[in-house]
């Protein structure tokens, strides 16, 4: 394991790519790995992206990849898909968009299923993003499976979060209001070559000034990949938003908030584990299946005894 931290460290792809998998599969050694890598983070910008399904994320991810390299920035990317429920692995989705990035030395590509979790981000994401930052990666984008309510975790654990929406959402822009406005950092409104783009950009304008007071004034940014225009202004506006928050301090908190929300979903997913042992309560559930079968006891009340036993 030693010489995996080395070689991770060295910034080597192949331990990259085997500690982000013993991460995945949740390995006894990972407390290790991260206890040692930790004070070698922190270097790196994490950008979160997120947006509705079929705005294009992987696209503008592949696109703000490849003018990083050309700035020679190196990249890491964590795609999160929802989990195939007959694989258990990631669905890929349009990642293959990005295909013609995985021979680049300089840009390392891993997509993680949810396994189930909800918030968008998979448990072992922010491990993975440490991994990246370990390694050497200038820029780590981490993309989520979609936007709602129940994810905007990215933005407890990004430096700087990207919004992803396109024309002729209608009401659903609308329905950003509820929260999704307030996680975002910059907006894009991507296909900005298709009918009624200058609308969304306008409604998005105005419920931005209406909702923020804040220091830093959220873009809007029109983005055509047909056209080939808007990146190098997602670049600058990325870039600029780091500036602003090693300016203001805000740096230092927001990366205090993802290490409380890591550290709570450490716990939980300790504690998780812990309660929910089989190998441990298998006598004991089919002893309590056995009395609810004989209607001599409620499965809540089984439940909470169990509970009890536990946590006595």
């Amino acid at each position: 394991m030693t010489q995996l931290i080395t070689q991770l460290l060295k910034g080597e792809s192949a331990a990259l790519a085997r500690l982000i998998t013993l991460v995945e599969n949740n390995s006894p050694t990972v407390p290790e790995v991260m206890k040692a890598i930790h004070k070698h983070t922190g270097t790196a910008h994490i950008i979160g992206v997120t947006g509705t399904m079929g705005t294009g994320k992987s696209t503008l991810i592949g696109a703000v990849t490849r003018a990083y390299r050309k700035r020679d920035k190196t990249v890491g990317i964590v795609g999160i898909d929802p989990t195939s429920c007959f694989s258990g692995g990631a669905l890929l989705g349009d990642r293959i968009r990005m295909q013609d990035l995985a021979t680049d030395p300089g840009v390392f590509i891993r997509s993680m299923g949810t396994r189930g979790v909800l918030g968008g981000l998979t448990s072992s994401i922010y491990d993975v993003v440490e991994l990246l930052d370990a390694s050497g990666k200038d820029i780590v984008i981490v993309e989520t499976v979609g936007v709602g309510q129940s994810e905007i975790d990215i933005a407890k654990m990004a430096d700087t979060t990207i919004v992803v929406t396109v024309p002729g959402l209608g009401d659903s822009i609308q329905t950003m209001k509820a929260g999704i406005t307030e996680i975002a950092d910059i907006f894009v409104v991507n296909k900005a070559d298709q009918p009624g783009a200058d609308e969304t950009v306008l409604q998005l304008q105005q419920m931005l000034c209406m909702n923020h007071l804040d220091e830093w004034q959220i873009p809007v940014i029109p983005l055509s990949s047909i056209k080939g225009t808007g990146i190098s202004e997602v670049i600058n506006a990325i870039n600029n938003h780091m500036d602003f928050l090693t300016e203001t301090n805000h740096l230092r908190k927001r990366r205090r908030t993802r290490y409380e929300s890591e550290l709570l979903a450490l716990i939980k997913k300790k504690v998780m584990h812990f309660v929910l042992d089989e190998s441990r309560l298998q006598g004991t559930i089919e002893s309590m299946v056995d009395t609810i079968s004989r209607k001599e006891m409620d499965p809540h009340s089984a439940a909470e005894k169990i509970l009890k036993g536990i946590l006595a």
